[in-house]
């Protein structure tokens, strides 16, 4: 590693900040393909089926054939759609679903270098307002669509985050009333100290997590997809890879939001065992992987959950959606903002 020394603080700065984008882009993209032939195979065990097991071993290569066929498959855009935004829209659903991971510290220590690509102060906010985007993707695919179906989906997609986008930001104010910074690493680095944020503010893991699947358009919640209502939703007239945008940007979105209830409510790359976090020498190396892989199985694991409840719950009306939203959740995450600021002041 000579040759580093040759290099000025910044240029080593743009040089790891690269190989972190790198490395975490090669380790989400396949959990994302994985992620979907474990939905199949878990949909097939609860439905009492097979699931895909022709392609590879038991079905291994099956998400490497479904990429192949997006890519050959024709690009078709319909002579009636509004061509620009018809083909802006999957990329802007897919892109904030990666800048995301841009903040979420996703282990210690690795060589002196924190593993985290951006490690901002306002963290939490910056990915408040990065997943919010990813809605206008889809309600501009619903209105360039030119169709009644997409475009139905598209309105349902705006009101739908309105609602739940509000509660799940009020949801993390008592994670950071308790840890008393915005800096995602400092809240992991309270809970290793502290114990996990769900023991203290589980009212707000449980909004969290509720929203989460709001935002992700996953059932029960999938209302701007709705098969038996809308065909398909935002992405009825979409073929070949720009539906596979939409697909993958689906599935970003559910690593993206596990990632974030991992490192906000349980413990991110810490376990509440001692002698794991403080690791000096050649030892550190080994304990950093480690770490990566501790937070990788919570995120694997949340994720089981958004594909388990996806086939075991039916979806809710509308009017249940947005009452749950305004009505529930809301008055819920005020209440247990001033419970907790209250809760604070006696005990301080």
């Amino acid at each position: 590693m000579d040759f580093l020394k040759h290099l000025s603080p910044d240029q080593q700065f743009v040089l790891f900040s690269a190989i972190k984008v790198v490395g975490a882009f090669c380790v989400v993209m396949p959990i994302v393909a994985y992620a979907v032939l474990a939905e199949r195979r878990i949909a097939a065990f609860i439905q009492d089926r097979v699931g895909p097991n022709r392609v590879g071993w038991f079905g291994l290569l099956q998400p490497a054939a479904d990429g192949v066929k997006s890519f050959l498959k024709e690009d078709f855009t319909p002579g009636h759609v509004r061509k620009v935004y018809f083909w802006l829209a999957p990329m802007i659903v897919m892109i904030p679903s990666l800048l995301v991971m841009a903040v979420i510290p996703f282990g210690s220590r690795i060589g002196g270098q924190k593993m985290v690509i951006a490690d901002l102060n306002v963290g939490i906010l910056y990915t408040f307002g990065i997943v919010s985007l990813g809605v206008y993707g889809i309600v501009l695919a619903g209105y360039a669509s030119n169709s009644k179906y997409p475009f139905l989906g598209g309105i349902r997609s705006s009101a739908q985050m309105i609602s739940y986008e509000i509660a799940m930001g009020m949801s993390v104010v008592p994670v950071f009333l308790w840890v008393g910074d915005l800096n995602l690493s400092q809240v992991v680095a309270y809970q290793g100290n502290h114990g996990w944020m769900i023991l203290r503010a589980p009212l707000s893991f449980v909004i969290f997590m509720i929203a989460s699947f709001a935002e992700t358009n996953r059932l029960p919640f999938d209302l701007p997809e709705s098969e038996q209502e809308l065909v398909a939703g935002y992405n009825t007239e979409y073929s070949s890879m720009k539906f596979a945008l939409f697909f993958m940007g689906e599935y970003a979105s559910m690593i993206a939001v596990s990632a974030m209830m991992v490192t906000l409510f349980l413990g991110g790359w810490t376990l509440p065992l001692p002698g794991l976090h403080t690791v000096a020498g050649e030892s550190q190396i080994v304990l950093g992987v480690f770490h990566i892989a501790v937070f990788l199985a919570k995120v694997v694991a949340l994720m089981g959950v958004f594909i388990w409840v996806r086939w075991m719950w039916p979806r809710f009306r509308y009017d249940q959606l947005m009452n749950l939203g305004w009505r529930v959740f809301i008055p819920l995450a005020l209440a247990n903002i001033l419970a907790t600021a209250v809760w604070l002041w006696i005990i301080q």
